[in-house]
């Protein structure tokens, strides 16, 4: 007990302290860039502790309830799981919480912007009670973070589809010769480097004296989504845009190069497996910068009633909306007794959340079991290959929806 103590004060002790004395300053408007840097703070701790927290894990006889010791790599994995499990706890509560907020007067609109000090005892004291839970609500949790984080993942794609339209949208409306130009150089600039960079994955992965064909298979199907996306976006009855379908491209690319770049070290077809160890843990940074760049984004669309995560009874007042728009600065402004819609769905702002701590989970422990004894990289293994690959394939699935179901319903509004 003395040991998870330490534990405790020692890592999420200085993620409290760096929250709670910003947590007076947070606002209605700001709320939910507090929620991004809460989740932040867990990922830095669990970092910190799969990278340190091994030799005090020895010691807790409810953790180490083995005949045999296990290797350092599993106290490494668990102590990340049982982080993730306090962070999903956390936003999982708030989420069931928030079911069914409909307007401002709800008084739980008032605890989902405010009582920060509260809020950030309750996270550190879940993620503290999680290190006394048994290892088999560990196993459990490890299980259905698998199927979070392929939610999460879609979530991901949903929203970088989201981010590459109203970018293109916001060029476009200006009308201007000069952000045409600039939608053409985004463009050619785009294609060049999925061009380029499957050249690279060819030379990488496709190493000479050897029978390589999965990995051809990937980079190939990679090059014959980018000019499906360019061929559809381009049909004359698809209100596309080149310029998306190109960042789409990059996207799908990279996609391929960290499934690829994941395959196991001793794998002959992996070129880069003499640094497999380097390469997994930049893929990782990337990855962890990823998951925190999405979620953020995120939390800040959330405020535009024209995205997904806007509830129906919020104000539909178009997509020049600002990104933390103003009918989050007040109830009344001289009509409290009318009551002011919520801009955005709470429950499912929180999921997003929730589902984001399962995928940080996966992504630190290489989405493989906390009971191998041979997971010694994060992020690599035939596991990691295989939903990243299939997660460009959805990304490809999903994007291509986006250009045809206008034309498949067109009694349908999808805007």
């Amino acid at each position: 007990m003395w040991c998870a103590s330490c534990l405790a004060s020692a890592c999420a002790g200085c993620a409290c302290n760096l929250c709670t004395s910003a947590a007076s300053a947070v606002t209605r408007r700001s709320a939910r860039l507090a929620y991004c840097g809460l989740f932040a703070a867990s990922l830095i701790l669990s970092f910190l502790l799969r990278q340190f927290a091994a030799p005090l894990l020895h010691h807790i006889p409810w953790i180490n309830a083995f005949e045999h010791t296990p290797p350092d790599e599993w106290f490494q994995m668990n102590a990340v799981l049982r982080v993730s499990l306090g962070n999903f706890l956390f936003f999982a509560i708030f989420a069931i919480m928030m079911i069914g907020i409909k307007d401002q007067n709800d008084r739980r609109d008032a605890w989902h912007h405010g009582g920060w000090i509260a809020k950030i005892a309750v996270w550190a004291v879940l993620i503290v009670l999680m290190f006394c839970v048994p290892n088999i609500v560990i196993t459990i949790y490890e299980v259905l973070s698998k199927f979070g984080s392929g939610l999460f993942l879609l979530v991901q794609v949903v929203m970088l589809l989201d981010f590459t339209n109203n970018w293109n949208d916001s060029w476009v409306e200006k009308d201007e010769q000069k952000w045409e130009i600039a939608l053409l150089v985004v463009t050619v600039v785009c294609y060049l480097s999925t061009f380029a960079f499957s050249g690279v994955l060819f030379m990488w992965f496709n190493p000479s004296g050897h029978d390589c064909g999965l990995n051809v298979f990937f980079i190939v199907m990679t090059l014959i989504l980018a000019f499906a996306f360019a061929i559809v976006a381009l049909h004359p009855q698809v209100n596309g845009s080149i310029m998306p379908a190109s960042v789409i491209s990059v996207y799908c690319a990279y996609l391929c190069y960290t499934s690829l770049s994941s395959e196991p070290d001793d794998y002959e077809c992996n070129g880069l497996h003499m640094h497999s160890k380097q390469v997994s843990m930049s893929a990782l940074i990337l990855g962890m910068l990823t998951t925190v760049l999405s979620v953020v984004y995120s939390a800040v669309r959330a405020g535009s009633s024209t995205t997904f995560l806007s509830p129906p009874s919020s104000p539909r007042s178009g997509a020049k909306n600002p990104l933390l728009g103003d009918e989050e600065t007040g109830k009344g402004d001289g009509k409290e007794s009318e009551p002011r819609p919520v801009s955005y769905s709470y429950t499912f702002f929180h999921l997003i959340f929730a589902l984001a701590s399962m995928y940080s989970a996966m992504l630190l422990t290489g989405w493989t079991s906390a009971m191998s004894e041979k997971s010694e990289l994060m992020d690599v293994g035939w596991t990691t290959v295989w939903v990243r690959i299939c997660t460009e394939w959805v990304t490809a699935a999903l994007y291509i929806w986006t250009l045809i179901a206008p034309l498949l319903f067109p009694d349908r509004d999808f805007s």
